[in-house]
Formats: C-alpha cells, structure tokens, sequence
C-alpha cells in the first residue's frame, strides 16, 4: 500500500491531459531564459515581437516545425491564438465559399469533433454527419469506411485525429474515402508531432495554435481579424502582438524532437511502446481495469479507464487510486470530469519510464484490492 502522507514527492509524473508535460531539457532552457535571454540581461517576455532576436525566434521556431512534418513550401505555417476552439470557427469563416447551402462534412468521433460541428452548424453552415459515434458514448464503434457517404461537392470535410477526453484516435483516417477535390480539415490539437503525417493529405490541422493551411479560398462570411488565415499568412503571424512566450517554448519542444529525439518517426516508436505497455496491464489485469474504446480506435496519446470492483464500475476505488498514485507522484490521473473514470494522457514529453512507472503501480494497486 502507498504513503498515505499528504506530501509529494519532490519528483512526480505528470499524466495531465492539458496542459501536459513538457520535456525536462526544454523547462531548464526556458528557466536559464526566463531572466536573460541570448545575454539581453531581460526575458523574451519583455521583447518586442518586432526585435531581430524574436524575429529569429519564429523564424527558427516554423523552419524546424515545418522540417519535422516535411511541409511543403506552398503551405503557410501560421501561429495563432485561441486553441482549436477558435479554429472551430475559424475553418467555417475561412473554407466556406459563396454558397451556405454546400454541405460541410463532419466525422463524430467524440466530445470535440461534436463540439466542431455544432460551432459550424450555429454559423449557419449545412452540417453533414458522415459519422457519429455519440449513440455508443464515442467508444470507437464506426461503421465500416464503404459506408461513409461524403458529398463530393462538400465545401470541406472535417475529422478529429485524436479525440482526448473519450481517448479515440485514428490510425490511420481513411483519407481515400474523402472525395478528390474536397479539403480535408484535420484537428490534431493533442497529436500533432506525435508521429509523420502526410500534411499533403490535409488542409488545416489546427496553445500556441498552429495552423497549416493553403491560401483560401474566397469566403462567404465576413471573417474576424483574429480568425482570419489571409491576415495571419500576410502579416508572418504578427498582424498584432503574437504569444511570444509560447512561441519560443514550442520552439524549443521542436528543436528537443528534431535533435533530441531524432525526429517523428523516432517519436512515434517510443509513444507505441508507452502506449502499448498501459494497454496490456489494462487488457491483463483480468477485468480489473477496463478500457471504453474499441482497441482499433485506441489513443496513444491519452488512455482512458475504469476500476471495476465486483464486475462494476466503483468510483470509490477510483478515488483511492487517484490519491495513493499522487502520493507516490503519479499526478493528474483523473478523467475528464464528463465522463469520470481515469485518464493517462502519454504526450510525446512523457518519458518511457513515465508510463513504465504508471504500469507498475497499477499491478501493485490491482494486486492490493482485486
């Protein structure tokens, strides 16, 4: 049994859904800068966006994200505020042409997919659901892909890659079934960099918010100053004052996963085996832990389940695990509060030993209240 003290440990793992971890190097770096940064003797907090020095920082920051994805020079790289909550907005004020009765195709595959297409339906697109998994609970039941009926005129279509708070993640989307010629909208808000993506396969995968996109086409609605992609494109993300902050630090996360990390596909290697190995003591606790999402539809990046005590689901138990795996520095391992349950989320900054750590403690809790 775990140290009922009420202290933590002076080193925890943090499971933390969002914000998440970050990788060790890139705190230190950021705490080195905080005071000084590049000998200035004041904080890249206090610069202006229009100095050299934060000029070389975006500069750098988009060469190595778009070095890391392989984007092509005819996409625009646009770092933008407001989380993939705006984007919801954004995407119909910026893809919708001259015609609102055009369908836009949406696939539901959880909570925020739903939320896309209800944002979209409210500004009066015509919202087609070509899949919604909201009748099974977002649990991963799809239909088989022949069975998925896009509008070959839609104006776009849309799907969520990685869904955090049911935990569905595609792997792969079935980006065939989407009709040549129509733009496919790509949220990847907790999966980007997680593995390579064939950005030529999407349009726009929208804390800093990055937004890669092709010039757009002529809208229908009068888009916001702050949602507008053509502003954003024509102003180097700096129509007004940009995050800087958060823009070094992704700048720094995308230098640690280029030369730190090796790349994506290194990346993607290592988030299997975190992944895989919570999986398996989940899958092999003997239906002590159990997992709401079919295995094919599987996150990698944040594993949702219950602790189930006598073939039920106890909330009880669930809160015991929660407080003894904080007192051994397990952190932030509750579900979201919509759904209950726990909730690892195993980013790419989360250590193999994080998720090692995690599965040893699961075998010993299971062991003790089996």
């Amino acid at each position: 049994m775990a140290s009922t003290s009420t202290a933590l440990p002076t080193a925890v793992w943090n499971y933390s859904a969002g914000p998440g971890v970050l990788p060790r190097k890139v705190l230190e770096r950021a705490q080195a800068d905080m005071l000084n940064f590049a000998g200035l003797q004041h904080s890249i907090m206090e610069m202006s966006h229009r100095s050299k020095e934060f000029e070389a920082v975006l500069a750098k920051a988009e060469a190595d994200f778009r070095a890391l994805l392989a984007i092509p020079s005819t996409y625009k790289v646009l770092f933008m505020q407001g989380g993939a909550t705006s984007q919801f907005s954004a995407v119909v004020y910026n893809l919708i042409g001259g015609d609102l009765s055009k369908p836009v195709d949406y696939v539901v595959t959880g909570v925020w997919s739903q939320k896309a297409a209800e944002e979209a339906k409210a500004m009066g697109a015509n919202v087609h659901r070509v899949v919604d998994t909201k009748p099974t609970n977002h649990d991963g039941s799809l239909p088989p892909v022949d069975q998925w009926k896009f509008h070959a005129d839609a104006q776009y279509a849309y799907f969520c890659d990685n869904e955090t708070v049911h935990g569905v993640e595609f792997n792969p989307f079935p980006f065939d079934a989407v009709p040549a010629g129509v733009p496919l909208v790509c949220d990847m808000s907790s999966s980007i960099l997680s593995r390579p993506v064939d950005v030529s396969r999407t349009w726009a995968p929208p804390e800093v918010t990055v937004v890669i996109t092709r010039p757009r086409r002529n809208p229908s609605l009068r888009c916001p100053l702050m949602l507008d992609y053509k502003i954003f494109a024509d102003n180097n993300s700096m129509y007004n004052t940009p995050p800087t902050w958060a823009i070094y630090v992704a700048g720094l996360v995308f230098d640690w996963l280029r030369n730190d990390v090796g790349g994506l596909e290194a990346m993607a290697a290592i988030n299997a085996q975190k992944s895989k190995l919570v999986y398996d003591a989940i899958d092999g606790s003997n239906g002590f832990y159990r997992g709401p999402v079919k295995p094919a539809l599987r996150s990698r990046m944040n594993v949702p389940f219950r602790i189930y005590k006598d073939g039920v689901a106890s909330k009880e138990l669930e809160v015991v695990f929660a407080k003894e795996a904080e007192a051994r520095g397990l952190v932030q391992l509750a579900g979201h509060r919509s759904v209950g349950g726990m909730r690892a989320s195993l980013y790419n900054s989360l250590p193999l030993e994080g998720a090692q750590v995690l599965v040893r403690f699961m075998g010993e809790f299971a062991k003790a209240h089996a």
